[in-house]
């Protein structure tokens, strides 16, 4: 018998290890606790728990409700039950839990529910930092993660912009815990975190306790690169554009000027001269060019720079957009208006900025305009793509071809949702954009821009925006359905597919599905488990026949009863024929 042929565990009530923690209590061992509905008064008049009701409340204090009901009632995200984290996670902890215990659905400890219920707006700051502060007395340990998420205390108060729980989480860490880093938001710290979802009161108490500002994720990105472009949000979003202002110029503010550029992420090319790099790339200085699909203006200068390693680009733009006159650091890289310009420590241009060759783009702007120009790192002399420097609509196409597609259920500026109805170049800008149709009326048009139709959709449910603005919202979705009450997505059934976050139950290990279907050695459908440790028993091959590819010893197939999603048995997510 393998480890994966042993009896999984029931979801259904309170689990064996539940049972015991009555007979011991306060064991030292954190467990996760099985899954179940949250309990609610027979003659109940509303949908939610609210523990100020008496029938609720007799539910509450009754010692015959199971620690696992007490999660589900601590699930809801109403202000009733949030403004009373304190009662409730105290009524868990006295009936004998571990402070680190787990929720089964969502594996969330006490101390990230506490986290999450100090948001502003539905939670009570001051009631989540005192029980947070018992908590942590009590041994909680800040450091731990959802395996859902993969997010920890610190990463919950940053998403929720609680400040004030951050200096209680931090007060209690590692220095180096305040830059944790989170797969989930593509290896980011808190501070990415924070700053994408513009909460300014959670970046600015990172930066207090030391968070690094120039720290990049696995997209090369610093926190300051994440933020949201105010341009692309509509006017009833004037106040987010403002914070989204404040918060990008504060953390550009707090990047030391001689931070350097680490080789380990983006490599070195100053063995390349300027104009060898834009011999590759069909460019020469004085060409018109575009600067990450928006900005249009004039190559004047393709070189290494004292402020940091690799070739730059310095581009004099059309329009006051720029931020310095040509020179960094006191050293004149080429002449322009004396205007601001983007900082020598911009990321890389594979990920938030490229160069399009339009060397025929006429000018549509008053030449005596004022100019500014900025410089753009070129990070690739080899790859046109890689490089973020384009001179073709083909190039252009193809490096398109890996983001979205017509059809693709997208995220704009990480924060609208859509479908991609229009991929290509338009006669309102240089460049190439998407047209999307928005689920909501936040849009500017109806997929026309200046009498051309591009696509057609409801007035105000179509928007124009640059690939680096677009992504694919399943990852999105997935990131953030945690924060839902909740266990499945909005839109439809969940099922299991390659690339679902599943857990092995009989390891306690996460694992990503790699390979759904029949195999050769037993009947039936199967699934394909990349490990994240090395706790499997293969590479993905079984026998003389490979069913995915995955690191030695991280692979195992399993049945799809054996993994969980969310709580959820995978038999149940699974369809029978594949």
């Amino acid at each position: 018998m393998t480890i994966e042929d042993l009896p999984e565990p029931s979801f259904e009530g309170d689990s064996l290890i539940e049972r015991e923690r009555f007979l011991f209590p306060n064991s030292e061992t954190s467990v996760t606790f099985s899954v179940a509905a949250a309990p609610m008064p027979s003659d109940c008049e509303f949908s939610f728990f609210d523990p100020n009701d008496a029938a609720c409340q007799e539910i509450l204090f009754d010692p015959k409700t199971s620690v696992s009901e007490l999660f589900a009632i601590l699930r809801q995200w109403v202000p009733q039950v949030q403004q009373n984290i304190d009662i409730i996670g105290n009524e868990i902890i006295k009936r004998g839990c571990n402070v680190n215990d787990r929720d089964g659905l969502t594996d969330m400890t006490l101390l990230h529910y506490t986290c999450k219920s100090g948001a502003h707006g539905i939670g009570d700051v001051e009631t989540a930092v005192k029980f947070a502060t018992q908590l942590i007395d009590l041994g909680a340990d800040s450091s731990l993660r959802s395996r859902w998420t993969n997010m920890n205390a610190l990463h919950y108060a940053a998403y929720f912009d609680v400040p004030e729980l951050i200096s209680v989480i931090l007060k209690n860490a590692k220095p180096k815990d305040v830059d944790a880093t989170c797969s989930d938001f593509d290896f980011g710290t808190a501070l990415h975190i924070a700053a994408f979802n513009l909460c300014t009161g959670a970046v600015k108490c990172l930066l207090e306790h030391g968070a690094n500002p120039a720290f990049r994720n696995d997209k090369g990105q610093i926190p300051a690169d994440v933020v949201p472009d105010p341009v692309d949000m509509p006017l009833e979003m004037a106040d987010a554009a403002a914070s989204a202002k404040e918060i990008k110029q504060i953390l550009l503010d707090a990047v030391p000027l001689s931070c350097d550029i680490s080789k380990a992420m983006i490599p070195s090319y100053d063995h390349v001269t300027g104009r060898a790099m834009l011999l590759s790339l069909g460019l020469k200085l004085g060409d018109r060019v575009v600067i990450a699909g928006q900005k249009v203006g004039t190559l004047r200068f393709c070189g290494t720079t004292e402020f940091a390693s690799g070739q730059w680009a310095g581009v004099e733009l059309d329009e006051p957009e720029g931020k310095n006159n040509g020179s960094v650091g006191k050293v004149q890289y080429f002449k322009c208006a004396p205007k601001r310009g983007f900082p020598g420590y911009s990321s890389s241009s594979s990920s938030t900025a490229s160069l399009e060759g339009k060397r025929n783009y006429s000018k549509k702007r008053n030449s005596t305009s004022s100019n500014k120009k900025a410089l753009t790192r070129v990070s690739s002399a080899s790859s046109k793509i890689s490089a973020g420097l384009y001179s073709s609509p083909t190039t252009r196409k193809n490096a398109l071809d890996g983001e979205v597609q017509v059809g693709d259920r997208v995220l704009v500026v990480g924060q609208r949702t859509g479908t991609v109805r229009f991929c290509g170049t338009t006669k309102f800008a240089p460049g190439f954009w998407c047209g999307i149709e928005l689920d909501k009326p936040h849009g500017k048009n109806d997929g026309s821009v200046g009498g051309v139709q591009y696509f057609s959709c409801l007035p105000r449910y179509g928007i124009f925006a640059p690939p680096s603005r677009v992504q694919r919202s399943k990852s999105s979705v997935l990131r953030r359905s945690w924060s839902s009450s909740t266990a499945a997505p909005s839109e439809g059934p969940v099922k299991l597919h390659e690339g679902s976050q599943v857990l092995l139950t009989s390891s306690n290990e996460m694992g990503t599905i790699r390979y759904i279907g029949p195999t050769d050695f037993a009947p039936g459908i199967w699934l394909g488990l990349e490990l994240r440790s090395a706790k499997g028993k293969n590479d993905g091959s079984v026998g003389e026949k490979r069913y995915f590819t995955c690191k030695l010893n991280h692979g195992v197939l399993v049945r799809p009863s054996r993994v969980t999603y969310r709580g959820i048995s995978g038999t149940k997510l699974v369809d029978d024929i594949c």
